[in-house]
């Protein structure tokens, strides 16, 4: 299998080497983002004598060691004359590259490591400053990865915000796992924009050659690279999209364990009674046990917590929103009292609450706190209209074989 950034550095893509060897070239990428032999983009670019002027890095920063929702400096990396900007600072508007930031930059080229789910901002970024691009008359190349927890439209899960409900978790309407690559993101919304696809346009993007899309990373070539510090392991993505939803309760989602987002808990909360409960709900692919653990950071940070920890067992058949859901429903019921929604801003909005931005619109929120079953909570949350499997095979389409393809 052929990733994006492998066909530029190996025997592929002479043309686009040619252009960008003779081009002002911006890179928006962090050190995740490697080849099949562990090569960043910014070492394949310098064997190819492709010097970046400007290089955009995203949250967590290009060595992705900041924490979720840390303000990244923009600091100059010392192997490199590129300036480097970072994307991911105190305010929106340092969401995005300036004009002036571009200024001069004829090609962006794009590689991210992403994990599949809408509330991971790498593709939000990359959306942005594709957008950005588009504005400075700068064409984007999409160097394309596979989805690593697959690009099964059999698996998408999660419904897209309802208007109003839209931020840097979620800029544009989307399923929370949506099955797409970034480049097909990205060709889906410029293609809907109305913007000039192909290596004339706006956006071109480098296929991966060879990627089953069924499968996921665990039947990759090469090693999963934690693209986040909390985002150790191919398990650990494969439960992102339902285990985020954490983030907007009181209850820890494991950050600061060697488990994050495995391992769900509080002090307040029974693990036995917890365990049996969610083994009860007879969710499909996944095995739950009860866990106790005592969090280096974050929330209860030196506390013990006591909850479950969910292991995988058929990546096939999970269902990671679904099981989240059922898991705080759960929770909710076990503890009325202690159960609290998260109430401080959350990247970036400050008016709307966090568990709105994620599932997208106020009812799950108004459900779980009123007590609701876990099955009514599922049924409000994980519904996709049929069309976005059509949306997901067009887009596959735009980037393999049509006006979006490099």
């Amino acid at each position: 299998m052929l990733w994006g950034i492998d066909r530029l550095s190996g025997g592929h893509l002479a043309n686009l080497r040619r252009r960008l060897r003779g081009a002002d070239v911006a890179v928006l990428t962090h050190a995740a983002a490697v080849d099949r032999r562990g090569r960043t983009l910014l070492a394949v670019l310098e064997e190819l004598g492709i010097e970046p002027r400007v290089v955009f890095t995203p949250e967590h920063g290009f060595d992705p060691v900041a924490q979720a929702e840390e303000a990244v400096a923009t600091e100059q990396d010392g192997s490199t004359r590129a300036r480097f900007v970072s994307l991911y600072g105190t305010t929106r508007e340092s969401l995005a590259p300036t004009a002036e930031q571009l200024e001069g930059v004829q090609t962006l080229v794009i590689d991210l490591a992403d994990v599949g789910s809408r509330y991971y901002t790498y593709v939000w970024t990359a959306l942005l400053t594709a957008r950005a691009a588009a504005e400075a008359g700068v064409h984007t190349v999409v160097l394309d990865r596979p989805n690593p927890i697959s690009g099964d439209v059999g698996a998408i899960e999660g419904a897209p915000q309802r208007e109003g409900f839209l931020s840097f978790v979620g800029l544009e309407p989307l399923p929370i796992r949506h099955s797409m690559t970034l480049g097909e993101i990205l060709a889906h919304f410029f293609e809907r924009d109305g913007k000039t696809l192909g290596q004339e346009g706006a956006l071109s993007v480098v296929t991966v050659l060879g990627w089953e899309r069924m499968r996921s990373a665990a039947a990759w070539d090469r090693p999963f690279v934690l693209p986040s510090p909390n985002m150790p392991t191919v398990e650990t993505a494969l439960v992102y999209p339902g285990a985020c939803l954490v983030e907007g309760t009181n209850l820890s989602e494991g950050r600061g364990t060697t488990a994050p987002f495995q391992m769900v808990g509080a002090p307040f909360l029974r693990s036995d009674d917890l365990a049996d409960s969610m083994r009860a709900a007879a969710l499909p692919g996944v095995l739950v046990r009860p866990a106790s653990f005592r969090p280096t950071f974050e929330k209860f940070a030196g506390q013990v917590c006591r909850g479950v920890m969910l292991h995988v067992t058929d990546p096939a058949t999970f269902r990671p929103v679904t099981t989240y859901l059922t898991l705080l429903a759960l929770a909710r019921a076990q503890a009325p009292d202690d159960f609290a929604l998260r109430t401080t801003p959350y990247e970036f909005e400050a008016t709307i609450p966090a568990f709105d931005l994620l599932t997208g619109s106020p009812a799950a929120r108004e459900a779980l706190m009123s007590g609701a079953s876990a099955n009514a909570l599922i049924d409000l949350v994980t519904p996709v209209p049929s069309l976005w499997a059509e949306i997901v095979r067009d887009a596959e389409v735009l980037v393999n074989s049509g006006p979006a393809h490099a």
